[in-house]
């Protein structure tokens, strides 16, 4: 009998050892074994035995299914009506083998046997995917995921078109097959889970679970169509670990997001500030990429995140925000640090860069994710106020030492064109007219605002007495001066024009012999300036 059972010669080999099941059980009701029960124990047990060894060899039958490149037909045929066989001979009468003498006659549940080792079969299956270490392959998992992917569909298409043939409908195999792979990736699936994974291995795995494993890439593939179904198929991962994931997914995803704003601001600092490489002016403005290249993480992460579940798409967008109210700070912190350590020539432009990218990045922000930005906008309000003190107090860092000299005897006697306050002023005013309106137009009015009142404030101080000729040489000059400040500022967008007289009326009075015309002159400055006392 064992002979025929490693021949595979099983149904003659069950025919056989059920024949010396008979012959055991008419000697065990004819009491011949009365007074040696002994003897009848063994020839149960090697009954038990061979019946066994039948069991295994019906497992190893189902495990060669898919490890071998051929499909036995026959061989799979046999095994059908040898569990038939079993199962007429054995009817099912709610008892299973158990020990001792009852194993005799009891039914063997081949068909249970042979379901149990297509699980097992589908187990090893999963188990035996090639899967690199980390160490190897930084891509470990989504090749890992790939291979288990192709060498399933392989199966599964095997079992389709060669397997299935050999079974009576009633053993729905396809679906007993897709049941156990079911089983077997889910285990694995957890296994791999509460792996130490990083952040986009655990995207590989949210994804592959969400979007890969019931499409047309995997159990729903046409060629799989129809015999393979999975609408009734168990969730692949239980919700607590399928959440479990997600939250890791979430919190790996807060140091990434960290990194790269970090990776922002290091960049600004070592390829631009440091190097002094000046911004780009594009469409008349002073541009900067740090709104397109936060919107760009941001873009990126929440639509990947989307592409596995809406919450999870919220859940991104909610952490992605919270680590830029955090990073717009610790940014405009450093850019103070750094335009307080020197006195840059690309200081401004960079001011109005990011100016002008913080109010990008607020209406990209609201028109792409449809967010509440109050919280940005106060965030940024206050960064804009920071950087627009530093703006105006090196501005007057500039214009003071030159504004000081005005009146002076070497201002007075000085022959050369007066363009030294307008220079240095323009060094701060022609950038804004690269600013986006209307914080452009409003500081660049300011610029203007600063530099009449310290210019006026300068000339009113009380001095010596000057003769007629130096006073005209003052008015004259003054006008000339006047007239280079207003003309550059105006130039450069400033629509202040209401302050243009001021400066021409206060030189025309300091130039002027006749009471009557410093008068007139006088009586034109308050109609200008209303609020002159």
């Amino acid at each position: 009998i064992h002979e025929l059972i490693q021949k595979r010669q099983l149904l003659e080999a069950f025919a056989s050892v059920k024949y010396l099941e008979d012959e055991t059980i008419a000697e065990r009701d004819a009491e011949k074994y009365k007074d040696n029960p002994q003897e009848f124990v063994r020839k149960s047990k090697d009954v038990d035995l061979l019946y066994s060894s039948i069991k295994n060899a019906i497992q190893s039958i189902v495990a060669g299914t898919l490890e071998h490149p051929t499909v036995e037909d026959t061989m799979l045929t046999s095994l059908v009506t040898l569990i038939a066989r079993e199962e007429a001979a054995h009817p099912n009468t709610g008892s299973a083998a158990g020990p001792g003498s009852d194993l005799l006659g009891a039914p063997r549940k081949w068909r249970e046997e042979w379901r149990e080792a297509i699980n097992e079969s589908a187990r090893k299956r999963v188990l035996g995917v090639p899967m690199a270490s980390k160490e190897d392959k930084r891509s470990w998992l989504d090749l890992h995921l790939s291979f288990l992917q192709k060498q399933l569909s392989e199966d599964l298409l095997k079992i389709k078109l060669s397997v299935k043939k050999c079974y009576p409908e009633e053993y729905h195999v396809c679906d007993a097959y897709v049941e156990a792979f079911h089983k077997a990736i889910a285990s694995h699936l957890q296994d791999l889970s509460q792996r130490a994974l990083e952040f986009n291995e655990l995207y590989i795995l949210l994804n592959w679970v969400a979007n890969t494993y019931h499409s047309e890439l995997f159990l729903g593939h046409p060629d799989l169509k129809p015999e393979v179904k999975t609408e009734n198929l168990s969730l692949l991962l239980t919700p607590a670990d399928w959440d479990k994931l997600k939250s890791d997914y979430i919190t790996s995803a807060k140091g990434k997001i960290k990194s790269y704003f970090g990776n922002i601001l290091r960049l600004e600092i070592t390829e631009k500030w440091e190097k002094e490489v000046h911004p780009e002016v594009k469409e008349n403005l002073c541009h900067s990429s740090l709104s397109f290249d936060i919107q760009t993480i941001i873009g990126e992460h929440v639509k990947i995140s989307g592409v596995i579940s809406r919450s999870l798409e919220t859940k991104m967008l909610e952490l992605c925000l919270a680590e830029l109210h955090e990073f717009i700070p610790r940014f405009g912190e450093e850019f103070v640090a750094w335009s307080s350590a020197r006195d840059s020539p690309i200081f401004v432009p960079y001011f109005v860069a990011y100016i002008n990218s913080f109010h990008d990045l607020m209406s990209g922000l609201e028109t792409m994710f449809n967010v509440n930005t109050e919280e940005l906008q106060k965030i940024l309000a206050a960064l804009t106020r920071k950087f627009t003190n530093i703006f105006l107090n090196k501005l007057k860092q500039k214009a003071q030492p030159l504004l000081q000299k005005i009146l002076t005897k070497e201002w007075i006697l000085a022959t050369e064109r007066p363009v030294s306050l307008a220079s240095a002023v323009s060094q701060f005013s022609e950038h804004l007219q690269h600013m986006r309106e209307p914080l452009g137009q409003e500081l660049l009015c300011d610029v203007h605002k600063y530099v009449v009142r310290e210019y006026i404030a300068q000339v009113i101080k009380p001095r010596r007495k000057m003769n007629m000729q130096t006073r005209q040489q003052v008015s004259e000059k003054m006008n000339q001066e006047a007239r280079i400040l207003n003309d550059m500022l105006i130039n450069q967008g400033s629509n202040c024009d209401w302050l243009l007289p001021a400066l021409h009326h206060i030189a025309n009075i300091i130039g002027e012999n006749k009471k009557d015309n410093i008068k007139e002159y006088i009586k034109e400055l308050c109609q200008d300036y209303s609020d002159i006392r």
